[in-house]
């Protein structure tokens, strides 16, 4: 049987971090895995999550499973986290949150639901999306199209595109929508045009699916749920996947969230047991580890403080470099302005290199970035800082 099975290509990303790995040059840079790293080249465990570590491993009396939703108190916390204290949808008793393997598994357990309410829905996607949406999505069955968003030429939304195609999808659709640190262009959507967006899908009853993995990354815990908390107040269907990756540091704990808006209490109901049954064919218990230490954190003001304090310091270090970076490269140079750079929030941005350019980077200098010369900005360091400006300049 296995005999049939073809041998893939290594995935993109991931033969970058081997090949990054098998480097010998000292000077070497890693910029292409989207992971938090602080100064040392590190990601950290993150001191309010060793001290919930703790508590946890003190606590902790049996290691039965956990309820199919995963813990009341996780997810009692990670609704206020999401929507506030007193969202109007939350009141009104129409969301259900329930615990994921990570947001990977939020993404699909979302698409598995739409495909059992709706098969071979369409959901739209931007142009360009975090590379994983589109097996994560895709594979449940649902027929992904795309929405115009990041103008490489200008290093901006071209939202003038964005919003001309939206008025044009129809009704039922769903469209999916980067809450905050948009992967892998780094340019979020404003206020206003959060505002936009939600006329024009409300007018036309189409569904958002918010990805929310970077929730702290890019203006603040607060303000980076502006639009999901606006469309889950004006709209009657949202669904919302959220990571722990990232802002807890919990990536190798696979903690995650999904949670749905719907119009009324009894349909909530009624989803709810269908998201539990789609979960139980899946892998029938969410993990139980970074839930739990999300729940000792977010129920401890002490902790929470730690931890939002921290997830602000990295915040502002990643908001730091991309200021470095863009007075480094103009400082070189002035054929070509990066102040773009700055411009933009969470992780990620791209350079605007070629495919040839980028090659070169890592054949000559060991700096390591996607064939888009989309990096990650987590991945400098201030020692770092100078060489990676003068590499790139070198092979403008």
């Amino acid at each position: 049987m296995f005999e049939s099975l073809p041998l893939l290509p290594a995935d993109p990303i991931l033969g970058l971090s081997i090949a990054y790995a098998n480097d010998t040059n000292p000077n070497k840079v890693d910029l292409g895995v989207g992971v938090y790293k602080n100064d040392a080249g590190i990601t950290p465990i993150m001191k309010a999550v060793a001290e919930a570590e703790k508590l946890r491993i003190a606590r902790e009396t049996s290691k039965a499973y956990t309820p199919p939703a995963g813990y009341p108190g996780a997810n009692e916390a990670v609704m206020k986290l999401i929507y506030g204290a007193d969202h109007p949808a939350v009141a009104a008793k129409r969301v259900r949150t329930i615990q994921t393997p990570g947001g990977c598994g939020a993404l699909r357990v979302a698409a598995e639901l739409i495909q059992r309410a709706k098969p071979g829905a369409s959901l739209w996607v931007s142009i360009p999306t975090w590379a994983n949406h589109v097996p994560l999505l895709g594979s449940a069955g649902l027929k992904l199209r795309e929405y115009p968003y990041y103008d490489y030429s200008t290093h901006s939304i071209d939202f003038a595109a964005m919003l001309a195609t939206i008025n044009e999808i129809p009704r039922g659709d769903l469209i999916l929508l980067h809450a905050c640190c948009h992967n892998p262009s780094g340019a979020d959507l404003s206020r206003a045009q959060w505002d936009h967006v939600a006329d024009v899908l409300e007018a036309r009853g189409v569904i958002p699916f918010i990805d929310m993995a970077y929730q702290g990354f890019g203006e603040g815990l607060e303000e980076d749920t502006y639009g999901l908390r606006l469309m889950a107040a004006r709209l009657p269907e949202v669904v919302i996947a959220t990571s722990f990756s990232k802002n807890f540091g919990l990536y190798r704990e696979r903690a995650g969230s999904l949670s749905l808006v719907f119009a009324d209490e009894q349909q909530a109901n009624a989803g709810n047991s269908q998201l539990l049954s789609v979960t139980r064919a899946l892998y029938s218990m969410p993990p139980a580890h970074g839930a739990a230490l999300i729940d000792i954190i977010l129920h401890s003001d002490e902790l929470t403080k730690v931890w939002s304090d921290e997830l602000t310091l990295m915040r502002e270090r990643i908001a730091g470099l991309r200021v470095q970076l863009v007075q480094s490269l103009n400082g070189l140079q002035q054929g070509r302005d990066f102040s773009f750079i700055a411009q933009e929030r969470g992780m990620f941005s791209f350079l605007g290199l070629s495919v040839e350019q980028v090659h070169k980077l890592k054949s000559e200098y060991s700096i390591y970035m996607t064939d888009t010369s989309r990096i990650s900005v987590a991945g400098l360091s201030k020692e770092k800082m100078d060489y990676v400006a003068k590499a790139i300049v070198s092979v403008l």
